[in-house]
């Protein structure tokens, strides 16, 4: 499926307009060296051989998907118009069959699809599963396809196959052996564009003893946990009856929460949970479009922000959103939250951009990033060309047309470490027929 290429980390994409120190910066040429962006400098004009074209494109940072399940993009329209919990059950009994075939073959169907949409980082929050040999499927199919991840291994210890105050038991394994396989992954991915995290389904999946165990492993090897949190009122409820306080009390009292969290969702956090993330900086995941599909609410994002909560962008898997689309999550993401609170001024393209290529960073063990592309931040790019999609024409403001009417159609040419790993909308890496065959047979 995969005919890899010599990694391509030194490169100029000449005379392209660019978005950096928050503005439009036209007619320059980006010096990409060993992975990093060298230089930004005024356009010669002169062509150099193995540099990009950008005469009429633009580039921005590529964004980071803070959350998603790469195996569900074989599992779009399941459960459609039904609950959380009832979703959840359905997508467990697809995840209980799961094989490294299909753990492969989804895993770059999803991260295709994520760089088709500009998407360089994702960060894959992978349900608990006792099989090694599907962990390593995911891990090829994120190397094949080049992208950047942050690979979260699924943990927990709490059983209870109606998932309301633990996790599905067949799917799960002694928490020990979990961790062990969680060293291994990252012996495995060392020196790669992956790096590991782990990844607890919701606070009702891990005991008080698990919580601790997880907390001391991560913090000694300094990984993300990216927990589910309050994507509903269930969390709050399931705490409050077994354990007598809130989902996000549960967690502090057992010092479950500290900067290198990243609680997805968080669409009922309250002000006083919001005091209490942003005390413990711990990070955010805003899923827009899932928490929309799932009818579980809009998240109060102008609150977390005011509260001082950092704040990325979440796409979720392809079970729930149906996509793995960022340019659609970014404009949704806006516009829920104008429509919210019937303001149109709210999250422009500044704001949206920042979100969605490093407003999470700190908490992924990312390098910051704002204001769009720096000298010294990691070649993670990408390019645009609205004239692909003459809808998006004629461009009055290319923030503007990014937010409002832009579409994976735009996206030109995807960099990620400086390799272009996707060329006139497609993957320099992947055989795209082979892979569309492989889906259509499952």
């Amino acid at each position: 499926m995969t005919t890899v290429p010599k990694n391509m980390t030194d490169a100029i994409i000449r005379d392209v307009t660019l978005y950096s120190g928050g503005q439009w910066l036209t007619g320059r040429d980006v010096v990409v060296s060993n992975g990093v962006v060298e230089s930004i400098e005024k356009s010669t004009g002169t062509a150099t051989p193995g540099g990009v074209d950008g005469s009429g494109a633009y580039l921005i940072p590529g964004f980071v998907n803070t959350h998603t399940h790469l195996q569900q993009s074989l599992m779009r329209g399941i459960a459609e118009g039904t609950p959380l919990l009832e979703w959840l059950l359905a997508v467990a009994e697809e995840s209980v069959q799961i094989t490294p075939e299909r753990a492969y073959a989804a895993s770059v169907a999803a991260s295709l699809e994520a760089l088709r949409s500009g998407t360089t980082t994702l960060v894959e929050h992978m349900w608990p599963h006792p099989s090694s040999e599907v962990h390593d499927a995911v891990i090829r199919a994120l190397h094949d396809t080049g992208i950047r991840a942050v690979l979260g291994r699924g943990t927990a210890d709490r059983a209870d196959k109606t998932r309301k105050w633990g996790f599905d038991p067949r799917l799960m394994q002694p928490l020990g052996d979990v961790l062990a396989h969680t060293d291994q992954m990252m012996r495995d991915v060392a020196g790669s564009r992956v790096d590991v995290a782990v990844a607890v389904p919701n606070p009702r999946s891990l005991t008080p003893e698990g919580m601790s165990e997880v907390r001391e492993f991560a913090q000694a090897r300094n990984l993300t946990v990216s927990i589910h949190l309050l994507e509903t009122q269930t969390d709050n409820t399931m705490c409050t009856e077994h354990a007598g306080v809130n989902a996000v009390d549960y967690l502090d009292s057992h010092g479950f929460l500290w900067d290198r969290v990243l609680a997805v969702h968080c669409v009922e956090l309250d002000d006083r949970g919001q005091k209490v993330l942003a005390e413990r900086g711990v990070g955010v995941s805003y899923n827009p479009v899932s928490n929309m599909r799932l009818g579980s609410g809009i998240a109060p994002v102008p609150s977390f922000l005011d509260a001082g909560i950092a704040v990325g962008l979440g796409v979720d898997g392809a079970a729930s959103n149906d996509t793995q689309d960022m340019l659609e999550t970014l404009r949704t993401g806006a516009y829920v939250q104008r429509a919210a609170r019937g303001r149109a001024d709210l999250f422009g393209f500044e704001a949206m951009i920042d979100i969605a290529s490093g407003g999470a960073n700190a908490a992924l063990g990312l390098p910051a990033r704002s204001g769009g592309i720096s000298v010294g931040d990691p070649a993670d790019l990408t390019m645009i060309r609205f004239e692909r999609d003459f809808g998006c024409l004629p461009v009055r403001d290319p923030g503007a047309s990014i937010l409002t009417t832009g579409s994976r159609q735009i996206v030109d040419t995807v960099f990620v470490a400086g390799e272009v790993v996707l060329r006139d909308g497609h993957s320099t890496r992947v055989d795209e027929a082979e892979l569309i065959r492989t889906l259509s047979a499952m």
